[in-house]
């Protein structure tokens, strides 16, 4: 099927991407990316890595995002994993393009995230919910992101 593929397509930009940024291999990163790329931020401030990173503050820093799983969600690739420590937990939304070309994310720390896709023409409802808070054994506060 078509959209499976592109769900599969997409998922492996997204592991690509992480790959590149824990390599710091900025003209990989650039190759995934949109050069306008949008991104949001649910968190402490503190733990803007992500950002650091796609902007070029800091290509040194000791952050590493460590997926734990990638699910492709129609055009969003949900991930969520954590640090090298396994103490700080979180959830990004990415969105790619048509022409598999990364241009959002959404990123959520040490929450919890539900997400919810609604497709009016099938009449299904399709839900997502992340489990690391689970095996984190903290209680965290809950989001729901509908895309």
């Amino acid at each position: 099927r078509l959209e499976e593929a592109k769900e599969e397509r997409n998922r492996w930009k997204v592991i690509a991407l992480y790959e590149a940024l824990n390599a710091r291999d900025v003209e990989a990163v650039q190759r995934l990316l949109a050069p306008d790329i949008e991104w949001w931020f649910h968190g402490p401030p503190g733990f803007q890595h992500m950002m650091k990173l796609l902007t070029g503050v800091s290509s040194h820093l000791p952050f590493d995002f460590i997926p734990l799983s990638v699910e492709p969600f129609d055009h969003t690739v949900l991930v969520e994993g954590c640090d090298n420590s396994g103490s700080v937990f979180w959830v990004h939304a990415w969105s790619v393009s048509e022409n598999g070309v990364i241009t959002q994310v959404r990123e959520y720390f040490n929450t919890c995230l539900t997400v919810t896709r609604v497709a009016f023409s099938s009449g299904e409802t399709t839900v997502w919910n992340s489990r690391l808070p689970e095996t984190a054994g903290k209680s965290m506060p809950g989001l729901v992101l509908a895309i």
